[in-house]
């Protein structure tokens, strides 16, 4: 063991004398070990909100969606999905109709977004199908035509979200009256279409605002509800298999396609939430950092302590030979060692917190306000290890005014009265 670290441990233990000063550095190493696991779990908590809302909105839509310009119908979509098919990164590609409906139960009713797909395709880019909880996933490929144009249609195959279900009263084999306006005026008023629809699958994907908004029907089905063209369809969606450069794809998708066509990415249509995320979580860094320095106030306040009470011991090793940067050495270690001993305990106790927070899903959420029902908490080494070397790097800081005092402590005044 070094000379120094030896002598600023010893330094460390309590005399009787010093119990003041240990009792100081207790509360130093407490504050440091409260400010680093503050700082773990408010990390954690941050990154397990934004990771668990992009895992479910990206298993629940595209990374890409193609649409025309002027917000028309893309005809023959088949004949565009061949020109775009190859471009690099392009997992799958899915057609469908996206409109603003109102649903209608016995009882109740309220506004919804009703998304025509063609469920094989589906498959390939979303999880809605993995989400079901109730009914049939299947049941919108059992979706058939109309054969008989005098008889009464028979309902339409529908998938609805689990709080749209429990907001109408519903449930799977329940019958719903699905409307949307034309935009033609009547004698009677606006023009509407109408369709029986039967529920026949209930999902939940996690996110309150899919959960209780949104609603799945065959595209054939949309096409007739809102006098589409055969053959046509709103977007084509797109699934890559590189999230973070979907930018990229989405410029090489769009020359494929030709002029007259325009992206959005799923980074587009939530920038505004991951930015506030984002900004949340430098905010709570630097504001729960307040907690650490405070602790470092602490630890200057333990080594200025320590060395009026240490003076006569620091004249007599310099008068031994000691020199400046000795001695500056060994009360910059003792800080240090209080900080490094506040910094994996404060490390451990918030990595313990977060792993039983998150596995037994303590702090329970209203969906309505967060899109998710508890707070998640995914420790990242990364955010630890910066955490960690945010500490000791105020705890060191803390340590070179007294330091540096104690290192030009005059001998020879010091011992002249002993």
């Amino acid at each position: 063991m070094r000379f120094e670290l030896f002598v600023a441990l010893r330094y460390l233990k309590a005399k009787r004398k010093q119990t003041l000063v240990s009792v100081i550095s207790a509360i130093s190493v407490l504050g440091v070990a409260a400010g680093v696991m503050a700082l773990v779990i408010a990390l954690a908590l941050s990154t397990g909100f934004r990771e668990d809302i992009q895992t479910k909105i990206v298993g629940a839509t595209c990374h890409v969606n193609l649409l025309r310009i002027d917000n028309t119908p893309i005809p023959a979509f088949e004949r565009l999905i061949h020109k775009v098919e190859k471009v690099p990164h392009v997992v799958g590609i899915a057609p469908a109709i996206f409109n603003q409906v109102f649903v209608m139960s016995e009882y109740r009713s309220q506004g919804a977004v009703l998304k025509g797909i063609e469920p094989a395709r589906e498959r390939q880019i979303a999880d809605l199908f993995s989400h079901v909880a109730e009914g049939d996933p299947n049941s919108l490929d059992k979706t058939g035509a109309v054969t008989d144009p005098d008889a009464p249609p028979p309902p339409e195959n529908l998938i609805i979200g689990k709080e749209m279900a429990r907001a109408l009263g519903v449930r799977v084999g329940d019958i719903l009256r699905v409307m949307v306006p034309l935009g033609k005026l009547t004698p009677f008023g606006l023009s509407v279409s109408a369709r029986r629809s039967r529920v026949t699958a209930i999902f939940e994907s996690g996110l309150w605002d899919y959960d209780s908004n949104w609603a799945y029907a065959a595209m054939p089905a949309a096409r007739r509800l809102f006098s589409l063209p055969e053959g046509s369809a709103s977007v084509l969606q797109f699934k890559t298999d590189d999230l973070e450069g979907v930018e990229k794809i989405a410029g090489a998708i769009r020359a494929a396609a030709g002029p007259g066509y325009s992206t959005t990415t799923w980074i587009d249509l939530n920038k505004p939430l991951f930015s506030a995320l984002k900004l949340e979580k430098l905010a709570l860094f630097l504001t729960i950092s307040l907690i650490v320095l405070v602790a470092a106030l602490n630890i200057a306040t333990t080594l200025i302590m320590m060395v009026l009470e240490k003076q006569r011991d620091i004249a007599i090793l310099t008068a031994m030979g000691a020199t400046e940067k000795t001695i500056m050495t060994v009360f910059m270690l003792q800080g240090i060692v209080i900080g490094a001993i506040g910094t994996a305990a404060g490390a451990i106790l918030g990595i313990g917190v977060c792993s039983v927070l998150d596995r037994y899903r303590l702090i329970r959420l209203q969906a309505e306000v967060y899109s998710i029902p508890y707070v998640p908490f995914h420790v990242k080494p990364w955010d630890v290890a910066l955490v960690c070397a945010t500490a000791l790097l105020i705890s060191f800081l803390a340590t070179l005014y007294p330091a540096r005092n104690a290192s030009r402590l005059d001998p020879v005044e010091v011992l002249r009265y002993e």
